[in-house]
């Protein structure tokens, strides 16, 4: 008999329906998924062999979890995918409250319907989408919210008196009964509000107000909390975190590879950007770059961390500035270039927290600074390092590109030159050529590395740069020096 077939609670019985705790059914769902070669949190990168296992093993021993981590590490994404593992459908006795099981009534209302309408007691069956329940903690959430309290509009209408369970107006936390329940930023909630929480999770039931009630709550619970909050913001207090059973440690992308498959996978590219604008692979590399970049930046707090939506934004904020300037200039598609890294910046000044030195040198400058390391390094990677030269070593490569600079030449990058443009002034400059022909045939991505090189070349002050409005000045360090004194 399929699930909408069954109206009443006779007719569930006779289809040989087996109750079972939220937590069981995870588990046995859980269980099945691997049984059927399943992936059971799709999506989820990097978590393969760290935070996943210890999840597993929570849901397997039947454990409330606690995930905690920096801002930005996938903690409420993985709670909400917690949800495919519950059944598709739950039968609930229909006319109360709660989402009561008809075979473990928990309300005084639910047992009355039981009594007496028996067999004929009306089920519905709710979707698994409609068994997840999420709340932001913050510091005004009361006990009322959570728990619940007396409804004097509910009493007046039921015309009940206040000492009836009637006029009970039941919290998030009851009405989320037998479903995944979650808590974001545990920390948040006020100490007091925090001790409300003991008795569900130790004996699983609530009371409210002065009822001598007993709930016997069935709810997986799910909190998320950032360790930056343990000091900032408030704390865990110790005798709620002894109740949740497990505690797992989440993390940041290990590799860049990792971190490319999230950013890839989470950004969103409007179609007619993918259609139009073509981002290299040098640029992505670039672009995760400045996250471990700032992740390890003395001017960033490092208690508050590096969000991976600051990857999410930035290849966003690229593809656009690639965007606008194909627009502006007329052309149908375009490459995004280095200098399409300015655009970046916006989405870099938001998701970092300063130390003193970084405030002191200005969030701009600190942006840019990410943005030039992290480009400098793949320089170093995929080019001879000007500056770990051996002394015996009597060529030198970057020779040529030297002399032309030192010939009085100079470039002109400008923000928003047209392709050709762009391509004309790349080209002009000796010497590239030779460096990138081993690296790369790819026509787009060879101007791409003559820019690299340049940025690599002047961030190793081989030759010097000058950021003007909306144009970037590349020319020989001496020439740039006796200008200088010509002006003054």
């Amino acid at each position: 008999m399929l699930h909408k077939d069954i109206k009443n609670f006779g007719q569930l019985k006779k289809s040989g329906y087996v109750s079972r705790s939220i937590k069981e059914e995870v588990r046995e769902n859980l269980i099945k998924k691997w049984e059927n070669g399943e992936k059971v949190f799709e999506g989820i990168i990097g978590f393969e062999d760290t935070v996943l296992p210890d999840v597993e093993r929570a849901i397997l021993s039947r454990h409330n979890i606690l995930l905690l981590g920096l801002r930005g590490q996938a903690k409420t994404r993985i709670a909400r995918l917690m949800i495919q593992l519950l059944d598709e459908y739950m039968p609930a006795i229909d006319g109360v409250e709660m989402d009561e099981d008809p075979f473990f009534p928990i309300s005084n209302a639910a047992r009355k319907m039981l009594e007496e309408m028996g067999d004929n007691t009306p089920v519905r069956w709710i979707h698994r989408s409609e068994r997840y329940v999420e709340k932001l903690a913050t510091p005004d959430v009361t006990v009322a919210d959570l728990i619940g309290d007396i409804d004097p509009i509910k009493a007046a209408n039921l015309k009940v008196s206040y000492a009836d369970d009637k006029a009970i107006h039941y919290g998030l936390i009851p009405r989320a009964h037998r479903s995944i329940f979650v808590i974001n930023e545990l920390p948040d909630l006020q100490p007091r509000i925090q001790v409300a929480l003991f008795n569900i999770l130790q004996e699983g039931d609530i009371q409210i107000r002065g009822f001598k009630m007993r709930l016997p709550l069935d709810i997986f619970f799910v909190f998320t909390a950032n360790p930056e909050d343990y000091t900032n913001r408030g704390s865990i207090i110790t005798p709620l975190k002894d109740r949740i059973e497990s505690q797992i440690l989440t993390h940041y992308p290990r590799t860049l590879e990792e971190a490319k498959k999230i950013t890839s996978l989470e950004s969103r590219v409007h179609p007619d950007q993918e259609k139009t604008v073509k981002i290299l692979d040098i640029h992505k590399t670039i672009l995760e770059w400045i996250s471990f970049e700032a992740r390890e930046s003395d001017y960033v707090d490092d208690k508050s961390g590096v969000s991976a939506r600051l990857s999410l934004s930035a290849y966003e904020n690229l593809i656009s500035t690639a965007e606008r300037r194909r627009i502006k200039n007329k052309e149908k598609t375009t490459t995004t270039r280095l200098t399409d890294f300015w655009g970046v910046v916006p989405a870099i000044t938001g998701k970092v927290e300063l130390l003193y030195e970084g405030e002191q040198e200005g969030l701009y400058n600190v942006a840019m600074s990410f943005i030039f390391g992290a480009a400098q390094k793949l320089f170093n990677e995929l080019f001879p390092n000007p500056e770990k030269k051996l002394k015996r070593e009597i060529r030198d490569e970057y020779g040529v590109v030297k002399a032309w600079f030192a010939g009085g030449n100079y470039i002109e990058l400008l923000n928003d030159a047209t392709d050709k443009e762009y391509k004309h002034v790349l080209q002009q400059i000796k010497g590239l050529d030779a460096l990138v022909e081993p690296v790369s045939k790819d026509p787009d991505e060879i101007l791409a590395l003559k820019e690299l090189i340049i940025f690599g070349l002047s961030e190793s002050e081989v030759i010097s740069k000058n950021i003007v409005d909306k144009k970037v000045h590349f020319s020989d360090p001496l020439s740039h020096m006796l200008d200088d004194l010509d002006e003054e």
